[in-house]
Order: C-alpha cells, then structure tokens, then sequence
C-alpha cells in the first residue's frame, strides 16, 4: 500500500491532494471520507509510512497507549469504530505541537454517535475531505497492477469488459483477479475476455460471486 502504487483519478484527487500537504498550516484533525473499497486504508497507510504517524485501527484504538502518541501525528482508519474517550483524548492530542489526526470513515464524522457533547462539537468542526467510489481510471489501474502480480499481461478488450461489470470496489477487482487466475491455471488456459465471461457468468448462476 505504498502511494506509488495508488491509481489517482478525478473520483479521488481531492484526498490524494490532502493527504499529501497534511499537516498543513491548519493542522488539527483531518477526515477522509469515503464508500468501503475506494483507497481509504491504502491512502492512510501511505500517509503514514510517509510521516512516520502512528497507523490505528478504530476498533483497537482503546488499547493503544496515548502517552506514546504525545506530539505524534495519527492515522485512525475505521475511525467511527472508536469509543468516545479514545477519540476525545486523540482530539486533544492533535492540538499539540508536532501533532496532527487523520481519521479514515464511511460517513462525516458529523454523523457520527456520540454521549460527549465536548467530542460532538469537535467531530462537528472537523475539516472532510471526500474521495469517491473507484471510477473506470481506477479501477483499469488497479486491475493491470493485480494482474502484473500475477505476471499476466491483460488485453484491453479484457479490462473494458472487467471494468464495466464488477463492482467499484478495490477489494473486489483483487478477488476478480484471482478467480480469473485460479480458473485459468488447471486447464492452461490464458486470461480472456472469454474466460472472464464463464467465470462471471457462471458464479452469478450459482450465486458465489463476491460483487
């Protein structure tokens, strides 16, 4: 997950351009939001091996130790996960200097729930940054690089026809990839559009298509 490796579009720009200049002059506490599969987790991992930030899971955020993260900058993805009084605590902390919080959701932290009316009026003043679901650049990107893992060379009759029937999720063009590659492997065949269309076909008849 590395930000070389992220395909970079018009759906996903804006937070890619973000996350690069963060912390900024504002600094504080910054949000990236966005639909499961659209580079969330990549982008915040890149981020964090750029800047040396903590990297957090908001369901594990309760165990990290804060006194660790004094001064730190933070990555907390699934950040909506997270209890209150890690949040709270990871809000303060994001004022200090050399500090800074970027928290990775599905929703505006506005929408969040929360019991802390200290905590709302922080989530409710958080600077959002959206990135959108994978559009056809990414998706033809991310595609061609699961592919090259493989070392498979995909035709481009092969990535239009991927591309305009999986669904828009990066998760989901791996697993695509890896079917394609596991049922063209006994039989020696090469990776077509044909192959793609018994594949699809076929695991939507039998309901085992994971899209």
């Amino acid at each position: 997950m590395t930000r070389e490796a992220f395909v970079v579009s018009a759906s996903n720009e804006d937070a890619v351009r973000a996350l690069d200049g963060f912390p900024d002059a504002v600094g504080g506490v910054l949000a990236l939001v966005g639909p499961q599969g659209a580079g969330k987790t990549h982008l915040l991992t890149a981020w964090a091996e750029r800047t040396g930030a903590a990297l957090l899971s908001g369901e594990l955020a309760a165990v990290a130790d804060l006194g660790a993260l004094q001064g730190r900058l933070v990555a907390l993805d699934d950040a909506d996960r997270a209890d209150d009084e890690t949040l709270f605590h990871l809000f303060n902390m994001a004022g200090e200097a050399g500090a800074g919080l970027v928290l990775g959701a599905r929703r505006a932290p506005a929408a969040w729930e929360t019991a802390l009316p200290d905590l709302r009026s922080r989530l409710n003043a958080v600077r959002v940054v959206a990135i959108g679901e994978p559009d056809d650049a990414v998706l033809r990107g991310v595609l061609v690089r699961f592919f090259a893992e493989a070392s498979v060379r995909p035709s481009a009759d092969l990535l239009e026809y991927l591309v305009r029937r999986i669904e828009r999720s990066v998760p989901d063009a791996r697993q695509v990839v890896r079917r394609l590659i596991e049922a063209a492997a006994p039989l020696q065949r090469p990776v077509t559009r044909a192959l793609a269309r018994e594949v699809l076909e076929a695991e939507t008849k039998t309901g085992d298509l994971p899209f």
